[in-house]
C-alpha cells in the first residue's frame, strides 16, 4: 500500500481470473500498469481524474463508469484534488467467457465501444454501486457457491450496461480540446506505425507541431512521454506474438521495431516484470 492510500477493499490478482479494488488515495497518484489481458470497469465513487484510454483523453467525476477492453492501452492521472475513491474489477475471457453457462457475446460489446465512459443518473448510480457492494459482500461471508453468485452479480452488471446507448452518454469534454483531438491523431498514427522508428522531429513536422510543444503537450494528454508510450505499444505487440506464435524472441524483437536486441529485453523485463522467455513459458498454455 502506498502513502496516502486508504485500501478499503482487495480480493484477487489483477491478472487473474476475477479481481475486485476499493481504494481511497488522498496524495497525487499516476496509474502504473498500462495495459492487461483482462476486462476492467472503473467506476469513480469521489473525486476527479483525468483517464487515458487508447487513444482518448477523458476528464471524469464521481457517479462516471468506465469500461476498458483487454489489451487497451490505459492510464490515471490527477485532476484537481488528488484525493478520490474508487472502484476497480478485472476480469478474463476463463471467468465469463464462452466456457461458461452465463455467456452471452452481447455482454462484452460495451468493452469494444468507441465511447469508454458513461456519465451515470442517480438511480443508475445506485444500481451499479450497489452492485459492487453486493459482490464484496459475497467475498466476505465466502459462503457455499459465492463464486457463483459474484458472475451473475457481474452479467447483471455487463447487462446493464449494454443497455447504455451511446446516444445516452453525457460526452465528456475534452480537457485540452482541440488540441486533444490532434495528440490523439498522433496515438493513432503510432499505433498504426510503431514498427518504424518514428522520431521526434518527424511527427511534429507530420503533424505541424514544435517539436518541444508536441513533445510537452502529448505526456499532458496521455501521461506518457512519446518514448515511453511508443516502445509500450511494441512491448503489447510482442507480448501477442509470444502467446499466439512460436516466433523466436529475437525474431519478435526485430517485428515489432526493436533495432537491438538488448534494447528489446531491458524494456520488455521493465514494462512486463519478467523476461520475454519467462512470460511465454508461464503464459502459454
Amino acid at each position: 500500500m502506498q502513502i496516502g492510500e486508504i485500501e478499503a477493499f482487495d480480493y484477487g490478482e489483477q491478472e487473474g481470473d476475477f479481481y475486485i479494488q476499493q481504494v481511497m488515495r488522498t496524495t497525487p497518484y499516476e496509474k502504473t500498469n498500462h495495459f492487461h489481458g483482462n476486462y476492467e470497469i472503473y467506476y469513480l465513487l469521489s473525486g476527479r481524474r483525468n483517464y487515458f484510454i487508447k487513444d482518448s483523453a477523458y476528464a471524469i467525476a464521481a457517479g462516471d463508469l468506465l469500461f476498458i477492453n483487454k489489451y487497451d492501452v490505459h492510464k490515471t492521472s490527477g485532476l484537481g484534488s488528488p484525493q478520490h475513491e474508487r472502484i476497480v474489477v478485472n476480469f478474463s475471457d476463463a471467468f465469463l467467457g464462452s466456457g461458461h453457462p452465463l455467456f452471452r457475446p452481447e455482454l462484452l460489446h460495451v468493452f469494444r465501444r468507441s465511447n469508454h465512459l458513461y456519465r451515470l443518473k442517480p438511480r443508475e448510480q445506485w444500481f451499479v454501486e450497489d452492485s459492487f457492494r453486493n459482490m464484496i459482500s459475497e467475498i466476505e461471508r465466502k459462503e457455499d457457491g459465492f463464486e457463483l453468485s459474484i458472475r451473475l452479480i457481474l452479467a447483471q452488471l455487463l447487462q446493464f450496461a449494454s443497455r447504455l446507448k451511446d446516444s445516452d452518454a453525457a460526452v465528456t469534454d475534452d480537457p485540452l480540446s482541440p488540441t486533444h483531438r490532434k495528440i490523439a491523431d498522433v496515438v493513432k498514427h503510432i499505433n498504426a506505425c510503431y514498427q518504424e522508428k518514428l522520431p521526434l522531429s518527424e511527427l511534429s513536422e507530420i503533424f505541424d507541431m514544435s517539436p518541444a510543444y508536441l513533445s510537452r503537450t502529448f505526456k499532458k494528454v496521455t501521461g506518457f512521454s512519446l518514448v515511453s508510450y511508443h516502445n509500450l505499444i511494441r512491448i503489447r505487440e510482442a507480448q501477442k506474438l509470444l502467446q499466439e506464435t512460436d516466433k523466436k524472441v529475437a525474431e519478435i524483437s526485430e517485428r515489432v521495431g526493436f533495432e537491438q536486441f538488448a534494447h528489446f529485453n531491458r524494456t520488455f523485463k521493465k514494462t512486463v516484470g519478467m523476461n520475454p522467455l519467462r512470460y511465454r513459458k508461464i503464459f502459454v498454455k
